[in-house]
């Protein structure tokens, strides 16, 4: 399995949120913690998004 990283804008670009949400949903423990690259720079596994985002998608076609 290849895996890939994604940058924040890539992660707000799929999931469609800003990045004030994103905040909210990590300081929540709701959204996947990013992997830390560099002291400056931080991603986010791409599978673990794509779960999260088929997770939403079952939780709202549920309601």
């Amino acid at each position: 399995m290849e895996m890939k990283l994604l940058r924040r804008n890539e992660v707000l670009d799929r999931c469609a949120i800003s990045s004030t949400t994103l905040h909210r949903l990590i300081e929540a423990g709701q959204f996947p913690p990013a992997v830390t690259i560099t002291s400056r720079r931080v991603a986010w596994v791409e599978h673990e998004v794509e779960n999260w985002i088929a997770c939403r998608i079952n939780q709202a076609r549920r309601e």
